[in-house]
């Protein structure tokens, strides 16, 4: 199976050779694409060499400016379907997802899942963030879960695996989300269509190099976000 995995990033540069060169080692039929919003600090530059050096398994897509995960991913997502992907991974370019987690996440849904999370919320998964951000993240889970009815325990991780069909079954152009909420919008669009949800346990490891990108105002409009679909649970899927 032909197996794409998104890596949105922004101010990357110290992270994205490395992590290339660990997903391409990998024993199966990968295509990266990497997805940069315009970073300052010239990952763009880089993610194009790499492509050039590793040419049919490696695309970039180029944002004008810092659009948004959501945006980034929809793009990719775009353009991985139009490629032929059979399974559309999504991860971290900062080693918060490990590498070497997509080959579990990919068995798991060659066992009939539609979609499977790398969960930090699951037997034999945790994180290595520290206190203030493991209750953020906690919190957050925990927030999004109960509003919106969610049955897999890692609401919000961006570590993912979609089969090609459920993809397909979305409209992406009908997505709100722009920033971090758009992984709790697609959770939500794809449990309500019935597509079977699995969760592989995984270890995520705090960003050993750069910054956050998390805001407090990605944090409100996260908010928004589960208020805006919470009532939405009640309604039949569309």
């Amino acid at each position: 199976m032909q197996v794409s995995v998104i890596v949105p990033t922004y101010n990357e540069k110290e992270n994205i050779v490395s992590l290339v060169t660990q997903l391409l080692a990998l024993p199966m039929i990968m295509h990266i694409i990497v997805v940069d919003d315009n970073s300052p600090d010239g990952t763009g530059e880089i993610a194009d060499w790499l492509a050039v050096e590793n040419a049919g398994r490696v695309s970039v897509i180029h944002h004008p400016g810092k659009l948004g995960l959501g945006t980034a991913y929809i793009a990719g997502f775009k353009e991985a379907l139009a490629e032929g992907a059979d399974l559309v991974c999504s991860m971290d370019a900062d080693f918060s997802h490990n590498p070497r987690c997509v080959a579990d996440i990919v068995d798991k849904i060659n066992q009939g899942y539609d979609l499977v999370i790398g969960s930090r919320y699951v037997r034999g998964g945790r994180s290595t963030q520290t206190l203030d951000r493991k209750v953020v993240s906690w919190s957050a889970n925990t927030i999004t879960r109960v509003l919106l009815g969610l049955h897999a325990h890692d609401t919000t991780a961006g570590f993912r695996c979609y089969r090609r069909q459920a993809l397909e079954g979305l409209d992406l152009d009908s997505i709100k989300s722009s920033g971090y909420s758009f992984l709790f919008e697609m959770l939500f669009r794809v449990e309500r269509l019935g597509w079977k949800v699995g969760e592989v346990p995984i270890i995520f490891q705090d960003r050993r190099m750069g910054a956050s990108k998390i805001s407090r105002n990605e944090i409100v409009k996260a908010l928004r976000m589960v208020l805006w679909l919470a009532p939405r649970r009640l309604a039949n899927p569309t």
